[in-house]
């Protein structure tokens, strides 16, 4: 087996729900190896979210957790008993990182905060993901997905004008954090390779998110250039950049192009027919005006309802187009490009079965992306670990019945 970039990485892992979980994934799946620490008897409380294997719930068969805790060994420790403690402190003594997603003063009430944790180990890096980072007047604050949305600002413009404002589906804001907590863990790591000092690392969700790309840094540099808020328009992006722009449907589901200024493209595409001659269409002077649009659009759309999703998208980029169709899930898994780059793995779990899972995010051809092995069962890796650090069987047994593992 080849070495992975993070091969000989140590990671503590005392995530749960998502954003954690996701750092820690990206460091394992790169070769780092990484312990992931849950309570015993109810583990990470994403064992409790859906989606479920067969709709059965189970802390073995939640999807998410599944995916989220890939090529991760697993093991059950209470860090508030005094055992539990000392054994954690044993464990961070042989970790390059620990990882951790609790909300800020929790580690310190237990006494494990970065200062505690340097005492033991001066190399040790440590990450701490919050809602709003370890300092400021909303340290201590809670934040959903939707809050994270609302107040990092691209909802304010997300949405019918009419309308109450919009959100991306799902947790975008919380992935996101988790990859860029993962790229700061490992920057800090190799500048302890470098260096031989550890170093703390305070992840903010609200920062990772105001800084995000998507809308958010444009409207806030708008508003400061011209005191003008964005507008909000149609959810759905039609006509967002002009005629022939947005979400359309066609003849087997729907398709998304930009349109406006490279509207004789989308014209190339139908075969330049004589009905989209008039210069009219594509003069910037007249192209937005709205009978000019509709009747373009009229035609548009006659010539999207006679074709499929994938005939528009490789004629369209054929044309020069940016378009692409809007696939359904069965369409995602079966997409050839994915399955070209062989994007999509199967992985074996022991409670499920096999099943289809997101694999490597990007492609390292010396150092490449593996599944090493499934999500662990909760608490499965007990014995591994332990005696590795000196506790016999008489050990563990002592160890569960006075419920520390």
């Amino acid at each position: 087996m080849a070495d992975q970039a993070l091969s000989g990485m140590n990671v503590i892992d005392l995530t749960d729900y998502i954003a954690g979980p996701v750092c820690t994934k990206r460091l394992a799946d790169y070769g780092a190896d990484v312990i992931k620490i849950e309570r015993p008897r109810t583990g990470d409380g994403a064992r409790n979210m859906g989606p479920f294997y067969h709709d059965e719930p189970h802390l073995e068969k939640s999807g998410l957790f599944l995916y989220l805790n890939t090529n991760k060994k697993g093991i059950t420790l209470d860090l508030t008993t005094k055992l539990g403690k000392e054994i954690f402190l044993e464990l961070v003594k042989r970790a390059d990182v620990v990882v951790e997603n609790s909300t800020p003063g929790v580690m310190e009430r237990l006494g494990l905060t970065y200062e505690d944790l340097e005492k033991v180990n001066p190399r040790l890096v440590m990450t701490s993901i919050s809602p709003f980072g370890q300092t400021g007047p909303y340290k201590e604050y809670d934040m959903t997905e939707l809050m994270a949305f609302g107040m990092g600002g691209p909802m304010y413009h997300r949405g019918a004008a009419d309308r109450e404002p919009m959100k991306y589906g799902a947790t975008p804001s919380l992935y996101h954090a988790g990859a860029v907590a993962a790229m700061a863990t490992a920057v800090a790591y190799y500048g302890m390779g470098r260096h031989g000092t550890g170093d703390y690392i305070d992840v903010s969700i609200m920062d990772t998110q105001l800084g995000t790309m998507d809308g958010r840094v444009s409207a806030l540099i708008q508003y400061q250039y011209s005191g003008r808020s964005a507008p909000r328009g149609n959810p759905m992006g039609v006509g967002a950049a002009g005629t022939g722009s947005g979400m359309f449907p066609c003849a087997d589901g729907y398709v998304h192009f930009y349109g406006g200024v490279r509207l004789e493209r989308q014209t190339k595409m139908m075969g330049n027919p004589p009905e989209l001659s008039d210069p009219k269409f594509y003069d910037p002077e007249t192209m937005g005006e709205p009978e000019v649009r509709e009747e373009y659009e009229a035609y548009f759309l006659s010539w999207l309802m006679d074709h499929t999703k994938q005939e528009i998208f490789e004629l369209g980029q054929a044309a020069g187009n940016v378009c692409a169709p809007m696939n359904n899930i069965d369409e995602v898994l079966d997409d050839p490009q994915a399955k070209f780059r062989e994007f999509f793995i199967e992985v074996d779990h022991p409670m499920i079965g096999k099943v289809k899972y997101p694999g490597r995010p990007f492609v390292m051809e010396e150092s490449p992306w593996m599944l090493r092995r499934p999500a662990p069962l909760l608490g499965q890796h007990n014995a591994e670990v332990y005696s590795e650090l000196g506790y016999s069987n008489e050990d563990l047994v002592m160890l569960r019945q006075s419920q520390v593992i």
